[in-house]
């Protein structure tokens, strides 16, 4: 039996999620959480053999918090479900020691193949992602102008973002500006859009 711990915050799509794998034999969804900070103590508390994870969760990113389990629980695999088809992202994934990822449209079936296979220690990738991932390419960005860049596109002001990071707004402006040249974009708004259309933030 795979014992399967499921996080996702959107209700309908969770209980979705754990009746078609009910339908399954050899799988049994052991806990769910819908927030990413809940993942880790859950984890730990349950003790599943594969962790399907949103990416986006809140509270905590679905990447870090399975990049997370992973180090406090090395025999869990993971396996990372997004609605957000984003090239960034798999290759964030990766660079985690995630070992498998799939689109939430992939066929019903697919789901529970990719649990098994995830279980069995085999990569589970999409191969549309990986594709436009190799073609977009690491993100240009330095991990500060990305932090920046993350908080503006939550709607942050320069003085909100600097307050928050212990900077001055000045130097919350620069990054801001570098990350507008490196994305090639006309302004804060066009860079956020081209740097969340490649999963770079």
């Amino acid at each position: 039996m795979i014992r399967v711990l499921l996080a996702e915050d959107m209700h309908m799509i969770r209980a979705a999620l754990t009746a078609l794998l009910r339908l399954e034999s050899d799988i049994e969804v052991v806990a769910e959480v819908t927030r990413g900070d809940e993942i880790v103590p859950e984890g730990l508390r349950v003790r599943p053999d594969v962790a399907v994870v949103d990416i986006d969760l809140p509270a905590v990113d679905g990447i870090t918090a399975a990049a997370a389990l992973r180090e406090r629980l090395p025999s869990c695999r993971i396996l990372v479900l997004t609605a957000m088809g984003q090239p960034g992202h798999l290759r964030r994934a990766l660079a985690c020691g995630i070992e498998a990822f799939l689109v939430k449209d992939a066929p019903g079936d697919r789901l529970a193949e990719s649990i098994r296979r995830t279980a069995a220690g085999l990569r589970v990738l999409d191969a549309e992602l990986v594709s436009s991932a190799m073609e977009y390419g690491e993100s240009p960005l330095t991990p500060r102008e990305s932090t920046v860049l993350r908080a503006a596109a939550r709607g942050a002001s320069a003085e909100e973002i600097a307050a928050r990071l212990h900077l001055s707004p000045g130097t919350v402006r620069n990054y801001l500006t570098g990350a507008i040249t490196k994305t090639g974009a006309r302004n804060k708004i066009d860079a956020i859009r081209i740097a969340e259309d490649a999963g770079w933030l």
